[in-house]
């Protein structure tokens, strides 16, 4: 096997050019995929709950009642909502995968936000936000939408209160009425004509007066107060959040979305040498009408599908390698990590390896095999990237028993979790699986290969 072995890589040797564009073509269309994870879908499904009770929708701002549901109008303007009942089922609908994210308002949101326009104590309101990790993609943009979304919410109800505030402040300076929820409308003084008024008794009494001691301190205290209080006006205006946002992860790794598109670069790269490499070198050696007289006593039909897997994934690999390598520098991951990385590669590439082989064996040419693995590796890895949610239930299932069927998804879950950290073992399980499968199709595919 191994005169076989150096006998191929000799045929690489006179094609430099073959392995260069290979090469080459491979790391382009690989990193154009991973950059191109930076867009999400355009409007994303989110299931939502409202648990407030309908009769406390209402929020006593100034001397109006303001709905605080109106402002929910504000989140849906960028997302596809999903209404639920409570929190266990917009949760379920996350895990499920029908929906990208789960919004939650809880019942005691509009007590608290009474309580944070009435400065009561009772804590700023909090909106909860559920999401699967799944997939970085799904969480970087969930994450932007939520947050822009609620951004817009916030700024209208912090509008509404600077209004308010506003006026408030206007009374308690210059005097006026206002409507209180208990008394109702009262008059207000304000401190500028509780000041003329102090001034005037301090001008009527005389010069040694007891008093205009006492009666001057206040009329200085009505001053400064009125004079500082038009200045909380900006300063009511910086108060932007009065709605805060709780996030919590359902499921799923902590990669950033920068390792994630790494991630897929990689694999994507061990896709296109393995599959592209093994196919065509299993159907030259047909081609070439050596394919009878190697299994005619040279090697066995096993040895040569075993050699040809091995000479893929021994190229595949050194490939992600030396790439991951690179990544790792520029990106910053823990080295500490590099001999969970080398696993991952190993048992990937041997599965494209085994892939590419079995393409091989069934188009016996090397441009239909060539072709073949093209055609079906493209699909392949764009299915493996559709996040939960993107789609409707049912096709997502239907995706994800597809995207089991090949190695990229499982390759990009192990890979995903050594440099993370999380399970090995499922992934690599489903690797060894999927090697062995199609090592027996190719195989088989060798008896009707001559």
């Amino acid at each position: 096997m191994r005169w076989l072995l150096l006998k191929d890589l000799q045929i690489l040797k006179r094609s430099p050019l073959l392995v260069s564009v290979l090469i080459g073509y491979s790391v382009v269309v690989s990193l154009v995929a991973g950059a191109a994870l930076s867009s999400g879908p355009g409007k994303p499904r989110v299931a939502f709950a409202n648990l407030v009770p309908k009769e406390q929708s209402e929020v006593a701002l100034g001397g109006r009642k303001v709905d605080a549901t109106q402002y929910a109008d504000k989140l849906f303007a960028k997302v596809d909502p999903i209404r639920v009942d409570s929190r266990a089922e917009a949760i379920a609908k996350v895990k499920s995968g029908e929906a990208l994210a789960a919004l939650v308002i809880p019942a005691d949101v509009t007590q608290k936000l009474q309580g944070t326009l009435g400065l009561s104590g009772s804590g700023r309101p909090t909106v909860e936000v559920y999401y699967s990790a799944e997939n970085p993609l799904k969480t970087q943009f969930v994450k932007d939408t939520i947050s822009s979304t609620l951004a817009e919410a916030n700024a209208a109800i912090s509008a509404e209160v600077l209004k308010e505030s506003a006026k408030y402040l206007n009374v308690i300076v210059a005097g006026g009425k206002v409507a209180l929820p208990i008394v109702g409308s009262v008059d207000i003084l304000g401190l500028r004509n509780a000041r003329s008024i102090i001034e005037a008794a301090i001008a009527g009494l005389p010069k040694d007066a007891p008093e205009r001691v006492a009666l001057e301190q206040v009329s200085r205290f009505a001053g400064l107060a009125a004079d500082n209080l038009d200045l909380s006006k900006p300063i009511l205006a910086s108060i932007s959040k009065p709605v805060q946002v709780k996030q919590i992860v359902v499921s799923g790794s902590n990669s950033s979305l920068s390792a994630f598109a790494a991630e897929a670069a990689v694999v994507g790269s061990m896709m296109f040498v393995a599959l592209l490499l093994a196919a065509g070198m299993l159907a030259l050696e047909r081609e070439e009408n050596a394919f009878g007289r190697l299994v005619r006593g040279l090697i066995s039909r096993t040895g040569l599908v075993v050699e040809k897997v091995s000479l893929a994934g021994l190229a595949a690999f050194v490939l992600t390698a030396v790439m991951l390598a690179i990544l790792a520098a520029l990106l910053g991951f823990d080295f500490g990590r590099a001999p969970l990385w080398l696993v991952v590669l190993a048992f990937g590439s041997a599965a494209f390896g085994a892939m590419g082989v079995a393409i091989g064996g069934l188009t016996r040419e090397v441009r239909s095999a060539s072709l073949a693995a093209f055609v079906v590796s493209l699909p392949v890895a764009a299915l493996a990237l559709i996040p939960s949610g993107a789609v409707s239930e049912g096709l997502y299932d239907v995706i994800k028993v597809v995207s089991g069927v090949f190695p990229f998804r499982p390759c990009l879950d192990a890979l995903d979790a050594a440099i993370s950290g999380g399970s090995l073992l499922t992934p690599l399980l489903h690797l060894v699986a999927l090697t062995l499968a199609f090592g027996v199709i190719a195989r088989l595919s060798l008896r009707r290969f001559a």
